[in-house]
């Protein structure tokens, strides 16, 4: 939890510092993760103390070449060398994603239904749920045949369930409350 805490603090001062409407910067903090994730000596190197910051700036020169990293995003990674904070990268990466939508006013979606949902009734539903949050909905379909009929739709940590199953469980607890 405290990483979390701590990684949300750097992340809101960089998104601050840069801009945080672009997503730009969010994607260039994605792939410096994406390069310690492919190799724990790269990983062991910035978060590790073997090295001094004043190496790790140098690599991050290094990388901010040959990654084409801004000069916004190279400055904040030399501060974390700076704090020692190139290990919480993995979160660091988390939740720059997660602020920048709340920035955004974005939300992510999944829509779960048994069969192919239409695109008109996936238009429709996208427009029920921006209405519904008052953030633009980004859905994503993932098909569950054991579900008998219906959609399942997630927001965030909110369920909105439309399927046969949930409907007929809330039948029969109507029924059973007389």
């Amino acid at each position: 939890m405290k990483k979390t805490r701590l990684a949300r603090r750097y992340v809101t001062m960089f998104l601050n510092h840069v801009g945080g409407s672009s997503l730009k910067p969010v994607e260039e903090l994605a792939a410096v993760k994406a390069i310690m994730d492919k190799s724990p000596e790269t990983r062991g190197f910035f978060a590790g103390p073997q090295f001094s910051t004043e190496e790790k700036k140098a690599a991050l020169d290094f990388l901010k070449d040959k990654a084409g990293l801004s000069e916004g995003t190279c400055q904040f990674l030399r501060f974390l060398a700076d704090e020692d904070a190139l290990g919480l990268m993995d979160e660091i990466s988390v939740q720059a994603g997660a602020l920048y939508l709340e920035r955004a006013r974005v939300a992510k979606a999944t829509v779960i239904a048994p069969v192919e949902v239409p695109e008109p009734a996936m238009k429709r539903l996208k427009a029920a749920l921006d209405r519904i949050t008052g953030k633009n909905i980004e859905l994503k379909f993932v098909k569950d045949t054991s579900l008998l009929g219906g959609v399942l739709v997630k927001v965030g940590s909110t369920m909105f369930d439309g399927s046969l199953k949930g409907q007929l469980r809330l039948l029969k607890e109507e029924l059973v409350k007389g």
